[in-house]
């Protein structure tokens, strides 16, 4: 492994593509540390990846939500760091078996990454708390796996409106112990850019748990 590599500052601006997957056997190996986003397709998953990485072209962006149907890798300036984009959920105009294949494969991935440290889990925050996002959050929850909350689109509601909504969220939220961070985001503005990139700094370079002997 490469010295420089593991001594430098993580830097979000450094993303850059490696690799898609539709199958957990298609991933990068299964070592270091990663954070993967998921949300529904509308929710604003792309917007908030390339705000936090400084890189308008790093996540497609579409308007047509949904296109994302490939578990796509980002990696960072430190090797074993990576950036994950789920496939999004509940939008696309497919096939049922098709949503269904997807979800088999994304569960695959989220059951059996070992190497995976967070979710960052993306909502609109003039809709939170749809079905799939709670779903998400009882999982994350169920295994033990830190949650980060990103209310997007900040920007589309008065600050005081914003901030009531955050509330709502958090009291719906009280009860999972999984939820680490509950940000207030807005890739239009940046709002929430730099609180999101610490909490993201301080999963990737956690030292990993000990392996049992």
């Amino acid at each position: 492994m490469d010295p420089d590599l593991t001594q430098k500052s993580l830097s979000f601006n450094s993303a850059r593509f490696l690799i898609s997957a539709s199958r957990l056997d298609e991933c990068p190996p299964d070592f270091g540390a990663e954070v993967a986003f998921a949300g529904r397709s509308n929710a604003g998953k792309s917007s908030a990846l390339n705000a936090i990485t400084a890189n308008g072209k790093l996540a497609r962006t579409s308007k047509t939500p949904g296109r994302t149907r490939l578990i796509n890798f980002f990696t960072l300036n430190r090797e074993g760091c990576r950036l994950v984009d789920l496939p999004g959920y509940g939008y696309a105009k497919v096939s049922r078996d098709m949503k269904d294949d997807w979800q088999k494969h994304l569960g695959h991935y989220l059951n059996d990454r070992r190497c995976l440290r967070g979710l960052v889990l993306v909502m609109d925050i003039r809709h939170p708390l749809t079905d799939f996002d709670q779903m998400m959050v009882e999982w994350c929850e169920h295994n033990n796996l830190p949650l980060m909350i990103l209310a997007t689109k900040a920007d589309k509601l008065k600050f005081g409106q914003a901030k009531t909504a955050m509330i709502g969220i958090a009291n719906k939220l009280k009860a999972f112990s999984c939820v680490q961070h509950l940000i207030m985001f807005s890739a239009t503005s940046k709002r929430g850019v730099d609180d999101c990139r610490e909490a993201l700094i301080d999963w990737l370079e956690a030292p990993e748990a000990d392996e049992e002997p």
